[in-house]
């Protein structure tokens, strides 16, 4: 039993590895300019069949990445949600969380942000469409209802709010601003509320 175990684990741990040198290599070369041999490379496995034990393709991987990422992004938004019942304290800790992410983990937001992943992932949602930024959405359309946030379309309302939000980090993320996230996250924060706050 204990052996059982031992080599599940391996096998989860294996699968990470491609995964963790997946999303490292797409957020730095692209997707396209990255091979099944570079990634056995950096995951550290011996042969490029030890990935097809794991994922059927790249675009499996890259599939398997998307959904984990957002999937991870939704919980923690939900998580959010839970802690803090007005809007903009809401929205102040999810641009914590991106501006954390892309302090701690910029390949996460690149992959995300930077990457046309309609390209290689034609049959997955458009990113505005997956669950985590329709929970935004959600969190935007409350403040209009409760007065918060100035009477406006939402998607427009949104627009504004995370298009400061958005501009910022990739301005980070592609190194034209050289600080880190964290000096930038108070004023950006305070631009994107400014522009729907109701005065």
């Amino acid at each position: 039993m204990d052996q059982e175990q031992d080599n599940n684990q391996k096998k989860v741990d294996v699968r990470d590895n491609i995964l963790r040198a997946a999303l490292r290599l797409f957020a730095t070369q692209g997707y396209f300019n990255t091979s099944l041999t570079d990634i056995k490379d950096a995951a550290g496995v011996k042969t490029t069949s030890a990935i097809y034990q794991h994922f059927k393709n790249k675009q499996a991987i890259a599939s398997t990445l998307y959904a984990d990422i957002l999937d991870s992004l939704s919980c923690s938004i939900d998580d959010i949600r839970r802690r803090n019942r007005n809007v903009d304290q809401q929205l102040r800790e999810i641009v914590d969380l991106l501006f954390g992410l892309a302090d701690a983990a910029p390949e996460v937001l690149r992959f995300l942000l930077l990457m046309k992943t309609d390209e290689f992932l034609p049959d997955q949602k458009p990113l505005l469409a997956t669950a985590p930024f329709q929970k935004m959405l959600q969190i935007i359309q409350a403040g209009i209802k409760s007065g918060k946030i100035r009477s406006n379309d939402p998607q427009l309302a949104y627009a504004q709010f995370f298009g400061v939000i958005n501009q910022i980090l990739l301005m980070q993320l592609t190194g034209v601003l050289e600080k880190n996230g964290s000096a930038w996250q108070t004023k950006a924060w305070m631009a994107a509320w400014n522009s729907i706050v109701r005065n």
